[in-house]
Order: structure tokens, then sequence, then C-alpha cells
């Protein structure tokens, strides 16, 4: 008994790995059904949040397991919890895509609970070899989901693409670690961050070179500039709900192990790597601002638009101080919200049985849905950053962040850089707006609705009460300083 309160802290991804599992025999040994298919997915569903409440029910306090290698604080409590609501969001808005493409299968719900737990495990690494098991756990079930649609070309180009480039990644990652490793004698975060904070040890050539292969590794899992190049490509040919997913969940374990690595782990070099930060958060967003204006296929210009705003949720990271890292985890809930209601939206543009991507296919709609419409403006405003929505305020606190810690040019290029990016947000609205109206779409299915209308809800009226946010993501960076 001793033992098994001893691996408390651990459950959450024991029980997201050991569902999985059972999943899988369920659906190896049941009839091939779309009900079984569906009822597994559900099933997904409700691990997920009996996980998430494993994680509400565990002690305050910092827990480590296996040496230091898995710790369990604040911080990975709360992006844990908001990780599972992505991965939960993104299930459930794909049920009826999958079905009406005749490609529900029992795999994919299995496939993200192997992804969550992968991600939950990057979020509690606190050490090198921790890191990577949980990145290849997490990316090993995104190769295959976005490859999923094996009858559909797109879909497997997509797959090969992420596949390549991310065993890339991750043989930069590995050759960034090993050479932290060789200069420090030590995997753990605590020994790399007592061995970065001696006298000198910014101008330990090999110690910098191999954060900077690091660096390079986990900028490519958050398609940050110029590691970027799978996203457009991967978000418009992976099926619509995995792209989703991709756009969500990994996006924001990804965030947390960088800011844990940065934060946590190379304290004692943050001149060093506030550098590479900041370049790749000013070419984030100028990228994400400029290349997403020539768009047509609306999810290329998410893939876009996501670039952006992990540029400016890096200039909170950048900033490296405590208000900064509370701005990038507000930054990411609020994030989350937007992506998973404009995916929804994506879902929602359908005519039978026919799948559209094109912007132009969204000419009038005002007139034919002005709910939808209105919704999906919404959306776009907030993700342009338009006052009183919810995305303006994550800019605000990154912004605001970054200027206290003397950024002003990287302040100055991200209000710049969202000037910009709003035309294309505004152009779609104008095109729903004040466009001929086209062939009404079908009927929204009601489980797609659900997210919609909770993301849309919550960037609406955040607003209204922000305070318990701000305080939770406060108390939660903490744990890292």
């Amino acid at each position: 008994m001793d033992q098994l309160v001893a691996y408390w802290p651990l459950f959450p991804e024991l029980l997201l790995a050991v569902g999985a599992m059972v999943l899988l025999m369920i659906g190896a040994f049941r009839p091939e059904r779309e009900n079984t298919a569906e009822a597994i997915g559900w099933l997904a569903i409700l691990i997920l949040l009996m996980a998430g409440w494993l994680l509400t029910q565990q002690p305050p306090g910092v827990h480590r397991l296996f040496d230091g290698a898995f710790v369990v604080d604040d911080f990975a409590r709360f992006m844990k919890v908001l990780t599972l609501i992505a991965s939960g969001g993104a299930l459930i808005l794909s049920f009826d895509y999958l079905r009406q493409t005749r490609t529900l299968k029992f795999e994919y719900p299995v496939l993200v609970l192997l992804a969550s737990a992968g991600m939950l495990m990057m979020i509690s690494a606190n050490d090198l070899i921790a890191l990577y098991l949980g990145l290849e756990l997490q990316s090993l079930a995104l190769y295959v989901m976005a490859a999923i649609r094996r009858d559909d070309v797109r879909s497997s180009e997509a797959g090969l693409k992420y596949f390549v480039l991310g065993a890339l990644s991750s043989g930069m990652l590995l050759y960034g670690a090993s050479l932290i490793y060789g200069f420090t004698g030590s995997t753990s975060f605590q020994a790399i961050a007592t061995a970065a904070g001696q006298a000198g040890a910014g101008q330990n050539l090999g110690l910098i070179i191999g954060l900077v292969f690091l660096l390079v590794g986990l900028a490519f899992k958050i398609s940050a500039v110029p590691f970027h190049m799978w996203t457009p490509d991967v978000y418009e040919g992976a099926p619509t709900p995995v792209t989703a997913f991709f756009s969500a969940g990994p996006k924001v374990a990804a965030m947390a192990l960088l800011m844990r690595v940065t934060l946590a782990g190379f304290a004692g070099t943050k001149p060093q790597w506030q550098q590479v930060i900041t370049a790749l958060a000013i070419a984030s967003m100028l990228l994400g601002a400029f290349a997403a204006i020539g768009q047509n296929n609306i999810k290329r210009l998410l893939a876009y638009s996501a670039i952006g705003n992990i540029g400016y949720a890096l200039i909170g990271l950048a900033a490296g101080s405590p208000e900064g890292a509370r701005g990038v985890v507000i930054y990411l809930v609020i994030y989350v919200a937007m992506t998973l209601g404009a995916f929804g939206v994506v879902l929602a543009m359908r005519r039978g049985q026919t799948m559209t991507e094109d912007i132009e296919e969204l000419s009038g709609l005002a007139q034919n849905n002005l709910a939808l419409a209105t919704l999906l403006a919404v959306l776009l405003f907030s993700l342009a950053g338009i006052p009183p929505l919810a995305g303006f305020f994550a800019k605000f606190y990154v912004f605001l962040a970054a200027v206290r810690e003397g950024l002003w040019p990287l302040a100055i290029i991200g209000v710049l850089a969202s000037v910009v990016g709003a035309y294309y947000y505004v152009r779609i609205v104008k095109i729903m707006f004040f466009d001929q109206a086209r062939e009404r779409f079908a009927a929204i299915q009601p489980k797609t609705g659900l997210v919609m209308a909770l993301a849309g809800l919550y960037v609406l009226l955040y607003v209204v009460w922000p305070a318990p946010l701000v305080e939770a993501a406060g108390t939660a960076v903490k744990s890292l300083f």
C-alpha cells in the first residue's frame, strides 16, 4: 500500500496507458462496427476525464519519482489538465467527421490516449531521458494519426512528411542532449541547472551548442520558424479532427516542456537561450503574419495562424520572468479555446457528404447561417487580438511582461505583426458578411456545435471574470522559479 501511495503522482499517466491497452483489446476482439468504434471513443473520453480528476485530487506541493526524473508540481498539474481538455475536445470533434468519411476506427481514440500519455510525460519530465521518452511516445502516435486515412493521398503524404521531419528533429534533440550530458555529467535538470549556474557556464561552448540543438528539437514540436516547414502541409493533408488535435494538445505539452527546460534547467544561462527564443519569436510572428495573407485553404491559413500564435507565446518565455511565464500559460489556455472553436467551424463547412476547405466557400455565410458566421467572426477577432475578446488579453499579458523586462523591440514587433495578421482575419469576416451568398452548409452536428459554442462563449465572456485563470496561472508558474 505504501508503494502505491508513493506512485500516486504517476496514476494519471498509468491510467491513460492501461486504458489505451484495454480499449485496444476490446476493439481487436469485438466485431468491427462503427458503433463499437464510437463506444470506444466515448470510453476514451471517460478515461481522459478520470485522469483529469486524478490530477485534481493530488496533494499540493512538489512530488518527485525515479530519482527526480519525473516531477509533479503545480505547473505540471495545471498544464496536464489543460492538455487533457484539449485532447478531449479534439476527440469529441472527430466522431461525426470520421463517421461521414467512413474512417471511424477504434484505433483512433486509442492513439489519442497514447499521445496524451506521452504529453503528460513530457510535462512532468525533469530529466533528458524522461524528456525523450515522453516526446517519442507522443510523436509515434501522432505520425500514425496524421496518416490514418489510408485511402487519401493527402493524409498519407502528411503522415510521411511529419514522420521524416519529426525523425530529423528527434535526432537533433538527441545530439543536443548528448552534448549537454557530456559537459554537465548528468541528464537531470537539477544537476544541469547547478552546472549551468556556475561561473563561466555561459562561455562553455559545448554546453551552449548542446542547448541550441535541444531547443531546435523542441522548436520543431511547437512549429516555431524556421522549423515550421511541416506544419502547413500536415495541417492541410491530415483529417480535420486530427489537425485540431495537433494544434491544441501537443502544442501545450511541447511549450510546457520548453518552459521547464529553459526556466528550470537552464536558468543560469538565461542570456544565451533568451537570444534563441527571441529569434524564434520574431521569425514566427512575422512569417505567421505575412505567409497567411495569400492562403485560400482555411486549414493552411490556420496553420500559419498557429505559427504566429506560438511566436506571441514565445515573447512571454523570452522575458524569462514569472510574469512572462504566467503570460505564456494564460496565452495557451485561450489559444486552445480559440483553436478548437475555429476547427469546429471548419468541420461545419460541409454540403451533403462533401467537406470543403476553401475560404471562398464561406461567402455570404451570414445570410444562410448568422449564428455560425457570428461565432467564427468572434473567434477570428479574438485570434487577431481585438478587445475585449480573450485573444486581446492573451497578447496583452505577454507584451506587458516583455516591456517590463526591457524587451521593447520584441513587444513592438509583436504589435506590428498583430496588425498585419488582422488583415487576413478581417478578410474572412468580410467574405462571410458582405459577399454574395452561396449554397447553404449542412446542419451542424450536435457534438461539433457543443465544442464550438463552449469555445465561443469562453472567448467572448473571458473579460467578465478573468481573475480565476490569472491567479491559477500565477500559482502554477511559481514552481519553475
